[in-house]
């Protein structure tokens, strides 16, 4: 078993671990790194984990399925586990079995399938991530509305880049009162050329830009679908 840049993750901090380096645990490990968690990558592929080795905070080349080997690279100092394993189902339901057993106690897990996902339940995971269904229906709110981009934050809240209706241009986010309508918040306002900005209830909402709203999928989905 290889460690790259050992060190201890602070069991206080909001650090997560990440199972399976391959394109959707990667994913995750970038995005979760983006918004500033440190992140421990584990993957039992030597080529995946130097591929990974300067990308994130931790990375250790280990068998998932092993607990001395968890245990080893110090999986007990983490509160939340994501296992981004897909197709070898059985090294995904063992993986999360075997956290179970270390006591994590929030394990995300991948599922390939209904079947899949019941079993990963069964085992141990507290939430179970079916890739291919959520990308479908995020790409469906995409086109039937002003959305751009959705991040689903978990819990029923999102995050999302949506096009302002026609008559905003020009206006305050006050002006707006899209949270009483609505109930989403406007956190910003991303200007071509220029980049993200803070949104304060002063701020005006330029021609060709776009809205950063917070608020339930729903909320945000009924904004985003609103009459322009």
């Amino acid at each position: 078993m290889a460690e790259r840049k050992k060190s201890k993750a602070d069991p206080t901090s909001d650090n997560v671990v990440v199972i399976g380096l391959g394109r959707f645990g990667g994913q995750v490990a970038e995005s979760l790194l983006f918004l500033g968690h440190e992140v421990m990558g584990v993957d039992e592929n030597t080529r995946i984990v130097q591929q990974w080795s300067d990308r994130l905070t931790h990375v250790v080349q280990a068998d998932s399925t092993d607990e001395d080997a968890l245990t080893q690279v110090g999986i007990r100092e983490f509160s939340r586990a994501v296992v981004g394993i897909g197709t070898d189902i059985e090294a995904s339901v063992l993986t999360v079995l075997t956290l179970s057993e270390l006591g994590l106690p929030e394990i995300w897990a991948k599922a390939i399938s209904v079947k899949h996902g019941k079993i990963l339940t069964s085992v141990g995971a507290h939430h179970v991530i079916y890739p291919e269904a959520t990308m479908g229906e995020r790409v469906a709110r995409l086109i039937a509305s002003r959305l751009l981009d959705l991040v689903d934050l978990g819990d029923g809240d999102a995050i999302a880049t949506v096009r302002p209706p026609r008559d905003a241009v020009g206006r305050t986010i006050a002006d707006l009162g899209v949270r009483t309508t609505y109930g989403v918040t406007i956190v910003g306002i991303k200007t071509p050329g220029a980049g993200v900005a803070w949104a304060t209830p002063q701020t005006v909402v330029p021609d060709g830009g776009a809205l950063i709203v917070s608020g339930s999928v729903d909320q945000v989905q009924r904004f985003a679908t609103a009459q322009e």
